[in-house]
């Protein structure tokens, strides 16, 4: 993720459930140390009918993906982890090159054409001597996820998925796929993650832009932020309900589901231009709604673009809560044909 300073970031917020914020390059890497992955915390309760995730199954993506993704060596591995993954659970991912990198793409075709689709993407490469557990292998194991899980499943809206290259680099694997205008047609809005893996608990771990005309809604690193567009609300609102439990689920109280902040941002970041520096930024530029789903970045975790971002700083219950309420919210779009643009006051 590109380092983001925020500006006026709160203002504009709308806090979902309990309460959704956010935001070099350096030379090649030494080896990075393999860390076991411990034994996860319990998996989150079931969300309306949506499938529940495998916290051992995201943490062993991570686990995996355990190395720096910068040179074109490094970045072409781990696109073959990537599409073996897809494969195994019957996906036919393709390669889709551009002047600088490679994107991976895939798509289930939903049984209403009419409807739609919905991506769920993430980027896959990382900077220069930094493994990036969080940033961004956190999201590439989440995407790998929702295709486990609802690559057989049928819905109205197609389900599309994409894995960009070089967004470190600019955003470049991004803007190479809304580039091709075909695409974008039947597509209804993008879900785009960007380090979903750390949370803090104690008081004052998380950072927030001086000058903030509102008062933080904590200064604990424990929620999950989703960004998006105020043309596209319905998208964003789906996540607002995405860690409410249905009243039939044991155990309620106990779901590790974290609460959701939602921030809409009006006329596409143009007062906000500090809130554009991520892989859903392209997307706004061609009016398709699109949400960043994030943990943050450098106002919380200490990690941030350095060597020590491994998988052992991963906050395993957080993690699974994000990748959750992630699933429950695209399960729901794709689910339901509601239109995903802001309708005018009747």
């Amino acid at each position: 993720m590109k380092k983001w300073i925020w500006v006026m970031l709160l203002a504009v917020a709308v806090v979902g459930s309990r309460g959704s914020t956010f935001f070099e390059q350096l030379p090649s890497p030494a080896t990075v140390e393999r860390i076991p992955v411990e034994t996860p915390q319990p998996e989150s309760k079931e969300v309306n009918s949506a499938p529940q995730v495998s916290a051992n199954k995201l943490l062993t993506h991570i686990q995996k993906l355990n190395f720096q993704r910068y040179t074109t060596t490094e970045r072409s591995l781990t696109r073959t982890y990537i599409t073996t993954e897809l494969r195994k659970f019957g996906w036919k991912p393709k390669l889709e090159k551009f002047s600088e990198g490679v994107n991976i793409f895939a798509e289930r075709v939903g049984t209403s054409i009419a409807s739609g689709a919905i991506l769920v993407a993430a980027h896959y490469d990382t900077v220069a001597l930094s493994p990036g557990a969080d940033d961004n292998a956190s999201g590439v194991a989440v995407v790998l996820e929702v295709a486990r899980l609802l690559g057989s499943r049928t819905t109205p809206r197609t389900l599309q998925l994409a894995f960009f290259d070089q967004e470190e680099a600019g955003l470049l694997g991004s803007q190479a796929f809304v580039s091709k205008a075909p695409r974008l047609q039947n597509l209804h809005g993008a879900i785009v993650m960007d380090m979903v893996g750390y949370a803090c608990y104690t008081a004052g771990c998380q950072k927030y832009p001086a000058g903030l005309p509102l008062t933080p809604p904590s200064d604990k690193g424990d929620f999950l932020a989703v960004i998006g567009d105020t043309e596209h609300l319905p998208l964003l609102n789906a996540f607002q309900s995405s860690q409410i439990l249905p009243s039939t689920v044991p155990n309620k109280h106990k779901s590790n589901l974290p609460p959701v902040l939602t921030l809409p941002i009006p006329f596409k970041g143009l007062l906000t231009p500090d809130t554009l520096r991520s892989d859903h930024a392209p997307f706004w530029y061609q009016g398709v709604g699109a949400v960043l789903v994030t943990d943050t970045a450098n106002l919380r975790t200490p990690h941030y673009h350095k060597p020590s971002d491994v998988p052992a700083t991963i906050e395993r219950s957080f993690f699974t809560g994000a990748a959750q309420i992630v699933v429950n919210a695209t399960t729901t779009l794709l689910e339901k044909n509601e239109i995903l643009e802001t309708q005018p006051p009747n």
